[in-house]
């Protein structure tokens, strides 16, 4: 009875914190601005599918992808025997389901524990290549400090849960043969029907109930910190994968939103007879761009959020293979820090909201240093396993400058200047542009 209160206030206790957590996070994604989702809803589904559940973005590269799959199927199908954790604890009961299930309950726990073993690989070896081989993309700047530390906390819980996942298996087949009437049947179980006797079948019944207590505590206690410790971590991408995936533009790669205002002064300049565009004398004044959080779409910062910081879009970026200082992860990177440090302000300082903090994420966060070097060849995008768009961030952070604060590099406004003059970014006579098919003639 008292496991079972504590079990419950427990439970209580993550649900009001998570629901605080997460609602933190959905309010900062809802300051950006408002975009129109279009396309077919099936595609999107599809999209789904392939991306976030398939990981087929990830297969490019097999080995890790091969590692990686057998952490995330394992994530996925312990939450079956979560729920009977869950059911347990609040009812102060035993293997719930066990009874019930017969057979199907042992493949079903079978399948897990063998799961959890191959993740339990993949663990080990996910933390050689951070931090012995030091794969580059895993080392690069901007993943020192709580980075680093992140990665590696979330692959040391993983350890520690399949220890207790086989501890409490393993104490709990020896129990059965004990105490049947208090310990339900499992049937022989893949890896603790061996596993169980082996380790633990000479030791007495009072050693064996606490060790299966410690698993299941241990257990059930790690993934609730594993939840609240999510919105702190680049593994809050097991949730946003999902409806990121969803919600990613389904035009080309590479397409620009249209901007309508500048269109329509476009229009004018080559058509001075067109008719001039409606104006509400009460809307607020067009931005070009965005300065800060607040000027990008919401799926731009849902995008922030769902970075699994894996550096891949980095890693195919050509600016920053030739030494510039762009990478697109630190830039999906600087926008999260950005909301998260914006959110703490406002709590912080409620009497401030309106004027602000001060800062922006363009110039204290990303530098213009930055945003200029990118090439908009879209390989961040292209590589991204979870469907972000880094690039969509930089241009609207380029048209800021450009557009609202006049500060394009020099030769951009050569460029500018002969594209508007000339029609091309060359310098010369627009009317020498075709001269190139007389020769061909001849």
């Amino acid at each position: 009875m008292i496991q079972q209160i504590i079990f419950i206030l427990i439970l209580a206790g993550l649900g009001f914190y998570s629901y605080q957590r997460y609602s933190e996070i959905w309010r900062n994604i809802k300051r950006g601005k408002d975009m129109p989702i279009e396309g077919d809803s099936g595609e999107r589904i599809k999209n789904t599918l392939l991306l976030a559940f398939g990981q087929k973005k990830m297969f490019k590269n097999m080995i890790p992808a091969v590692f990686h799959f057998f952490i995330y199927a394992a994530f996925m199908v312990t939450q079956i025997e979560l729920i009977e954790i869950v059911v347990d604890g609040i009812f102060g009961i035993h293997r719930f389901f066990a009874p019930y299930f017969g057979v199907l309950y042992t493949f079903i726990v079978s399948t897990i524990e063998i799961l959890s073993a191959l993740a339990l690989v993949a663990t080990f070896i996910f933390l050689a290549r951070r931090n012995l081989l030091k794969v580059p993309r895993l080392t690069m700047d901007e993943m020192n400090g709580w980075p680093k530390l992140d990665g590696n906390l979330i692959l040391y819980a993983e350890v520690f849960l399949v220890f207790c996942i086989f501890t409490m298996n393993g104490a709990d087949t020896v129990l059965q043969g004990i105490d049947p009437a208090h310990y339900p049947s499992t049937g022989f179980l893949a890896i603790s029907g061996w596993l169980g006797p082996a380790l633990f079948g000479g030791l007495d019944v009072g050693t064996l109930k606490i060790l299966e207590r410690i698993g299941w505590w241990g257990h059930i206690l790690g993934v609730f910190g594993f939840i609240a410790y999510l919105p702190f971590s680049k593994h809050l991408h097991i949730l946003l994968a999902f409806p990121n995936a969803y919600y990613s533009s389904l035009e080309a790669k590479g397409k620009m939103r249209n901007m309508p205002e500048i269109a329509a002064e476009v229009k004018l300049m080559m058509d001075p007879n067109a008719p001039m565009p409606e104006e509400d004398p009460n809307a607020e004044p067009v931005a070009f761009g965005a300065q800060d959080v607040d000027g990008l779409s919401w799926k731009n910062l849902l995008d922030a959020y769902a970075c699994t910081e894996c550096g891949r879009c980095t890693a195919s970026c050509p600016a920053n293979q030739t030494g510039k200082k762009l990478s697109p992860r630190a830039i999906m990177m600087k926008t999260r820090d950005r909301m998260e440090d914006l959110s703490k302000f406002e709590k912080e300082n409620p009497e401030k909201i309106e004027e602000g903090d001060g800062k922006n994420l363009l110039g204290d966060y990303i530098t213009k240093e930055e945003i200029n070097a990118c090439t908009t060849c879209n390989a961040c995008v292209e590589e991204c396993p979870v469907s972000i768009n880094p690039l969509n961030i930089i241009t609207e952070l380029r048209r800021y400058t450009i557009l609202e604060a006049a500060d394009s590099p020099e030769e951009w406004n050569l460029m500018f200047g002969n594209v508007e003059n000339n029609g091309a970014v060359w310098k010369f006579n627009p009317q020498d542009r075709a001269n190139w098919v007389e020769e061909i003639n001849d």
